[in-house]
């Protein structure tokens, strides 16, 4: 069952990078009692990912955070050490929160992965944005083309809330 608006995120633990290594991130940990901005990736350094999607989220950041959120992340079905790379490469330090879901428990029990095995990727999670406000879904938006980022950019949900 794909997560809907008015659903709370599942209980799934995420991976972070840090100088000392992968550390857990439960989702409590990141949407307990904040508003935040999750955005998902089908990929790192993917060319609508790193050259569209994230770049979006990144130029409007400062946007977004005025408008209450406390936290922008991004997931993608990538380990942390990749996601840590993608972060240093697109310069989002301390912007974004890149949030690895290498084995796509996230991605499956929000019932947003698609399988990608015919293009030698595995599983993937599907393009998508959402306002998250203590663990809710407020505002959910899909890409329908995995290849595309026209619903799910920052400017689109800058207009949503």
């Amino acid at each position: 069952m794909t997560i809907k608006v008015g659903d709370q995120l599942p209980s799934v633990t995420f991976r972070v990078a840090t100088e000392d290594g992968p550390v857990p991130k439960s989702t409590d940990e990141i949407f307990k009692n904040k508003k935040v901005v999750l955005f998902a990736v089908p990929g790192a350094f993917t060319p609508t990912c790193h050259k569209n999607h994230l770049p979006s989220f990144i130029a409007r950041a400062e946007e977004i955070l005025a408008k209450g959120v406390s936290t922008i992340a991004v997931t993608a079905v990538n380990d942390p050490f990749v996601m840590a790379a993608w972060e240093k490469a697109s310069n989002a330090g301390g912007k974004i929160v890149f949030l690895s879901d290498g084995n796509a428990e996230f991605a499956k029990a929000i019932g947003l992965d698609f399988d990608a095995a015919a293009a030698g990727l595995g599983v993937r999670s599907k393009r998508y944005s959402m306002l998250v406000d203590d663990g809710e879904v407020m505002i959910l938006n899909v890409e329908d083309v995995p290849s595309k980022a026209d619903k799910t950019n920052a400017d689109v949900l800058l207009t949503q809330f």
